[in-house]
């Protein structure tokens, strides 16, 4: 499925491969976000985008408010703060134990090559699986009128694999490394939740087949609204630094809709 001679998995320490961990490497240290288009042969989309349309009816649909920073408002803050101005999220999760056997997608996930890969680009390696028997491995199907707000992962690194775009919006906007560990750059964000700070967001171009690693917790992103007949398919693989990684029963809830 993968594209082995642009991006030569299992061989990161030839050549070509270091190239492409080190150009991989310098992009997450420069903006935060790397992105691999191409990462899955063209010839395999349509195979891939099948599978999602199975899977699609199984996933549960989740509506939520939040603040960019996965949060109730917190009325401590005076009106109009980022820390108490909640937005929309609206979209479908597939959880990992809905993956049937012979899941392509659920292949490359569980292979290990891709894994030891992607913890070299990282330059955080070994990595390891999430334990979590729902999170581990979603996919993430956006319909008309879904979106993803403005917000600040809870986690490190995301991994996504972009499957298929929507007839329109669906754009991955992000405003890069706008807060650091000791300045939240509140006006920054609150500019960037007013759409006064154009210069301050990139759209991601997250087109079929694209791998993206992105570290989240500095830069705010969002997905937009999605408009038109022809849902967004986005994979999204779960890795951590640390074994047996697990989330909360609530964003169990939240994301599923049950519990193991």
């Amino acid at each position: 499925m993968i594209d082995l001679e642009r991006y030569p998995v299992g061989a990161v320490d030839e050549p070509r491969g270091k190239q492409v961990v080190a150009e991989g490497n310098a992009a997450l240290r420069a903006d935060g976000v790397c992105i691999l288009p191409g990462f899955l042969r063209d010839d395999v989309i349509d195979a891939l985008v099948a599978e999602c349309e199975q899977l699609a009816p199984l996933g549960h649909h989740s509506e939520v408010a939040g603040t960019p920073y996965i949060e109730a408002p917190d009325r401590s803050f005076p009106e109009g703060h980022p820390r108490r101005s909640p937005s929309r999220t609206s979209l479908t999760a597939v959880a990992y134990d809905l993956f049937p056997a012979d899941s392509a997608i659920r292949a490359l996930y569980e292979w290990d090559p891709l894994m030891e890969f992607i913890g070299a680009v990282l330059d955080r390696s070994p990595l390891y699986r999430y334990a979590d028997p729902f999170g581990a491995l979603n996919l993430a199907v956006m319909t008309e009128g879904d979106e993803l707000h403005w917000h600040f992962d809870q986690t490190d690194f995301v991994v996504s694999l972009a499957i298929q775009s929507s007839d329109a919006g669906g754009d991955f906007d992000n405003a890069k490394l706008i807060r650091s560990a000791d300045d939240e750059h509140y006006d920054d964000v609150a500019a960037v939740l007013a759409d006064t700070a154009p210069d301050r967001v990139r759209t991601e171009p997250m087109t079929p087949g694209t791998l993206m690693v992105f570290e989240g917790r500095n830069s705010m992103h969002r997905v937009t609204p999605i408009r038109g007949d022809r849902p967004r398919f986005v994979a999204l693989l779960a890795y951590d630094t640390k074994p047996d990684t697990d989330s909360s029963d609530r964003l169990k809830m939240v994301r599923c809709g049950r519990l193991p």
